[in-house]
């Protein structure tokens, strides 16, 4: 009797829970997607699975970013054990380049309306524009074939477009095979930058439903199934509470590190301490302040997509520099490190991705402040040269000196209130002056004056 009462409360205690609604978790993503927002959604995708998260929902808004935080997000996205839902909101928000990957990979997608996604094609990392005027590749639009027919042969920066073009278009087919959304759409939104509507992407098949807010978007995923770890899986969230997962300090502190302009300067700071430091040791602060600022500026490169030509480029110029501050060579090593630091900054980023390239003023504000302390210290080099020697045997040189002794123990001279050994072709006597033409040791060579 006694079991059959513990197996009835625990048939109707396991109804009860069963009925109840699970959490929803939100996250919210607004700007590029760089390492910060990776590092977020990534950690936030782990708590969920060890919390009470029914769902999770990325609400998103992105114009695109880098290509590895974007497969870092999808590579969570796709192991994850909550059904990650990607919604594009609030009204007038965008999923572009990315973040339409991102979506094509996630368990539900939907939008706004009044939103958009698309223009996933790839951006040409690395290579210089072309000078106005100059002819196409053959592999570019508006190519045309040589007058043989045949067309001209691929350059490198061409071929690795292709090869960039490929890999996402079957990165993004392979997402879309495996979620069953429009895989013609997916591909032309790689190859030819195409856009959708929210009530395009519904018709087309790309997204799974529209809804206006959170709220709309809870009631329409109740019931709803899902594939995941290859069950399905029916959504229980009818009134579900909504639980905003705020960014931690991790997040903020990476999203500030990260910023491409950001990081420059520490870099800067940093090697510039550590120059102050070796040139002056006994600082302390400069050293201190230096490495920390250049620690935290190789951590935060490693993150992003930089040149590493371009940053040795950048060392040897501050090495120039440096040189040339230390060391004068009157402007040849000092105008060598300043090329070389302005086009070693440039290069830097290797990618073309709105909001991680260096702004432009602060590469000149900084070379301009380099420069200028270039431009000091080759002034007052050159003053100082053009002071008069005031110490050192070359200061005797054409002073006036007089006899004081001319026995047998040779001809003595005073100088400045010193006695000095002098050796002259003419004849002295005490009480002649003569005059001092060249310092040898302790003997002065003088010419006797008229």
């Amino acid at each position: 009797m006694r079991s059959k009462i513990l197996f009835l409360a625990s048939l109707v205690l396991s109804t009860c829970m069963a009925s109840m609604p699970g959490e929803a978790w939100l996250l919210e993503v607004d700007g590029p997607i760089g390492p910060a927002t990776a590092d977020y959604v990534v950690r936030t995708i782990q708590e969920a699975e060890s919390g009470a998260a029914e769902v999770l929902i990325l609400q998103m808004n992105t114009p695109g970013g880098l290509d590895r935080a974007m497969r870092d997000i999808i590579q969570a996205i796709l192991a994850s054990r909550v059904p990650v839902v990607t919604y594009v909101a609030p009204q007038g928000s965008r999923a572009a380049s990315a973040g339409t990957y991102i979506l094509y990979a996630s368990h539900v997608a939907a939008m706004a309306p009044a939103t958009n996604l698309g223009a996933a094609t790839p951006i040409i990392i690395g290579g210089l524009p072309k000078l106005p005027g100059a002819e196409p590749d053959s592999a570019e639009e508006g190519a045309e074939p040589d007058q043989d027919g045949k067309d001209t042969p691929l350059t490198p920066q061409s071929t690795m477009h292709s090869k960039m073009v490929n890999d996402a278009q079957a990165y993004i087919r392979s997402l879309a095979e495996l979620r069953g959304r429009n895989v013609d759409w997916a591909v032309k939104a790689v190859t030819e930058a195409a856009t959708l509507t929210a009530q395009q992407a519904l018709e087309l098949d790309v997204i799974d439903l529209i809804a206006k807010d959170t709220s709309e978007l809870i009631e329409a995923l109740h019931g709803r199934s899902v594939l995941l770890d290859g069950e399905e899986r029916l959504l229980n969230v009818a009134g579900a509470n909504v639980h905003l997962v705020v960014p931690g300090w991790r997040t903020d502190f990476l999203r500030v590190v990260t910023n491409p302009s950001v990081a420059y300067l520490l870099l800067l700071v940093g090697i510039y301490g550590l120059i102050l430091e070796f040139s002056t040791p006994g600082i302390g602060a400069a050293g201190i302040i230096g490495g920390i600022c250049l620690l935290i500026a190789l951590y935060a490169m490693q993150l992003l997509p930089i040149s590493y030509s371009a940053l040795a480029l950048m060392l040897l110029g501050l090495g120039l520099m440096a040189a040339e501050a230390l060391s004068p060579s009157f402007g040849v090593l000092g105008i060598g490190g300043v090329a070389a630091f302005i086009i070693g900054s440039i290069m830097l980023m290797d990618a073309d991705v709105p909001g991680f390239r260096i702004a432009l003023p602060i590469i000149l504000a900084l070379t301009a402040v380099s420069a200028g302390v270039l431009i000091v210290v080759l002034n007052l080099l050159l003053r100082a040269r053009k002071q008069p020697v005031v110490s050192g045997s070359s200061t005797l040189l054409g002073e006036t000196a007089e006899v004081v002794d001319s026995g047998n123990a040779g001809v003595l001279v005073r100088l400045h209130g010193e006695i000095w050994r002098v050796d002259c072709p003419a004849s002295l006597k005490v009480g002649d002056h003569v005059s001092v033409k060249k310092v040898s040791g302790l003997l002065l060579d003088v010419e006797k004056k008229e």
